[in-house]
Parts: C-alpha cells; sequence; structure tokens
C-alpha cells in the first residue's frame, strides 16, 4: 500500500492500494499501485477554500499561513507588552490593591500565558520546516499542546469570574467581597486544570496519536469545548441579568459616590467584554474545524491575538484612577 505522506499541508494516513483516504475539507487521495499517491482532489483551492477562483498550491497556502503568523505574531506580543505594563501598574500602587484589580490581575496572566503557549506552540510544533507531521508524536510536542488547551481554558473562565464578580457586587452591595476571593482563585485556576486532567487522560487511553493537535473522531475536543461553551453560556445569563439591575438600579437612584463610578466602569468594561469574547467561539463551536478555515483564521488568529490588547486597556489604562497616576 502507501506509506504516511505530509504534504505541507496534511498528513495522510497509511493506506492499501485501491483505497481512498478523506481528510477535513473534504479532502480525497487514492492509493494506487501505478503512481502509490494520487494528486489530492479536489484540490485544496477548492475544498478548503483558501482562494476560490485561484491555482495555487500548497506552497502559496504555506506563504498565506507564514503571513498570519507575522499578524498574530505581532498582536500577540503587543497584548503581552501590554498586559504586563497593567500587571507592573497594578502591583505597584497600594491604591490599586483591592479584589477587584486582583481580579482583573488573574485575567491579565491567563491572557499573557495564551500569548506564551501559542509562541510554544509554534517553536515547538512548526519551527523545522522539514519535520514530518505525520510522525511526530514527541513528550515536548503534546506538553505544548497541552499548555496551550489550558491558556484558552483560564481565559475563558477567568473572564466567567470577572461576570461573577460583577453580579456580586450587585447582589451584594454591603457584603465585603474579600471573603469570595480565594474561591474565584480556586475556581479560575482549579476549573482549566481539573478539565485538562480529564483530557489528558482520555487522550492517553482513547486516542494517543501525534502531537493531540488532531482529533480524529471529533469528540475528545468536546472535553475542553464543552466546559467554555458552559461559561459563555452562563456569562451571557449574567450579561442579561446585570443589565436588568442596572437598570433597575439607575430606576430607583440607588447608590452613589465613588464606590458607584467604580462600579460603572467595572460594568461597562466587564460586559463589552461578555459578548466580545463569548460570540465567535459560539459560531465556530458546533461546526467541524476545517469548517470556514480563512474565517477561523482572521477571527482567531488576526483578531484574536489582540484581545490580550483590549482587557488592558479597558481595565487599566482608560482607568481614570490609573490615568490621574
Amino acid at each position: 500500500g502507501c506509506a504516511k505522506d505530509w504534504d505541507g499541508l496534511t498528513c495522510w494516513p497509511r493506506a492499501t492500494f485501491g483505497e481512498v483516504v478523506k481528510v477535513p475539507c473534504f479532502l480525497q487521495r487514492n492509493c494506487t499501485q501505478e503512481t502509490y499517491w494520487s494528486e489530492p482532489f479536489p484540490p485544496y483551492t477548492v475544498a478548503c477554500g483558501f482562494d476560490e477562483g485561484s491555482s495555487k498550491g500548497p506552497e502559496d497556502q504555506k506563504s498565506y499561513y507564514s503571513a498570519f503568523w507575522r499578524v498574530y505574531t505581532a498582536g500577540y506580543a503587543a497584548s503581552v507588552t501590554s498586559l504586563i505594563t497593567a500587571l507592573i501598574v497594578f502591583a505597584a500602587f497600594r491604591k490599586f490593591h483591592c479584589t477587584r484589580n486582583y481580579i482583573h490581575m488573574h485575567l491579565f496572566v491567563s491572557f499573557i500565558l495564551r500569548a506564551v503557549a501559542v509562541f510554544t506552540k509554534d517553536a515547538v510544533l512548526f519551527a523545522d520546516e522539514t519535520m514530518d507531521h505525520c510522525l511526530m508524536s514527541t513528550v515536548a510536542c503534546k506538553a505544548a499542546v497541552v499548555f496551550f488547551q489550558f491558556s484558552i481554558l483560564a481565559n475563558f473562565f477567568w473572564l466567567l469570574i470577572e461576570g461573577i464578580y460583577l453580579q456580586t457586587l450587585l447582589l451584594l452591595t454591603f457584603v465585603s467581597d474579600k471573603q469570595y476571593v480565594w474561591w474565584f482563585i480556586i475556581t479560575g485556576w482549579g476549573a482549566p486544570t481539573a478539565v485538562m486532567f480529564a483530557w489528558v487522560l482520555t487522550r492517553i487511553h482513547r486516542q494517543n496519536t501525534g502531537c493531540w493537535d488532531d482529533d480524529e473522531n471529533g469528540l475528545m475536543l468536546w472535553i475542553i469545548k464543552g466546559p467554555i461553551l458552559l461559561t459563555v453560556l452562563i456569562n451571557f445569563i449574567i450579561f442579561i441579568n446585570v443589565i436588568r439591575i442596572l437598570v433597575h438600579k439607575l430606576k430607583s437612584q440607588e447608590g452613589g459616590g465613588s464606590h458607584s463610578s467604580h462600579f460603572v466602569r467595572l460594568a461597562k468594561s466587564t460586559l463589552l467584554l461578555i459578548p466580545l469574547f463569548g460570540v465567535h467561539y459560539i459560531v465556530f463551536a458546533f461546526f467541524p474545524e476545517s469548517t470556514g478555515l480563512e474565517a477561523r483564521l482572521y477571527i482567531e488568529l488576526g483578531l484574536g491575538s489582540f484581545q490580550g490588547f483590549v482587557v488592558a486597556l479597558l481595565y487599566c489604562f482608560s482607568n481614570a484612577e490609573v490615568s490621574s497616576k
């Protein structure tokens, strides 16, 4: 038959003579006795929708990916720089040492981890262009993928914590919020750790193939997708509830003073982030990883890389207290 083959974009598994192999994007190759592997059909440009109507081949598509690599590398670099600066600002001034900013700082760290995880994954999996991805299955590359998935989980869980904290301030006005800090920390880091532990054990025993960046049956990834979608759903419920409570408070003209102004700023920032970071994940979650590949590249790699910068801008640099310092 035909041996495994890496064509620069896709890993084709072993096949017997006469067998037709299908991979994501609905590409097919035939294992023939005369020429062994046939050319992919339909072509990549048609099947995966990279450049409809053009005749670009895999080499052109690798250049296309390379351009995106430059964009999201710049985005993550900008995010890390701004987030580290924001962390230093919050840590350096005692005025900013409060529960609200402690939670913001954990969210900043989760975004920094996400950027570092992307850089680590690129360095381990894609630094060597001659690497045959059909044969690559090392502890290092699996660890890089686990770290990457963990950082995404932590991102969404800490955004959920931001939403829960906002609602806590609304509902428990006269109760000290410091008593909830450790519960927030345990949930924000503990829940992603538990989910990743379950995913790693499942991959080891059920699908220990490649670098764990593939998902042949499409079910393993739902161990990660499920909790993320749950956090997004809860945050949208919080989003609606917070708007309802805010409208009620404004009508009754409750509150006032500096605490009220801090709360309003926090509400504006958090209510903006909840739909901003949740909608795109829901749109793509229920489709195969190969669906809408070009749109995924633009949103998840291009725009997604600047999310950390947006968070630092909303919670730190646009803060009137920080500006006054």
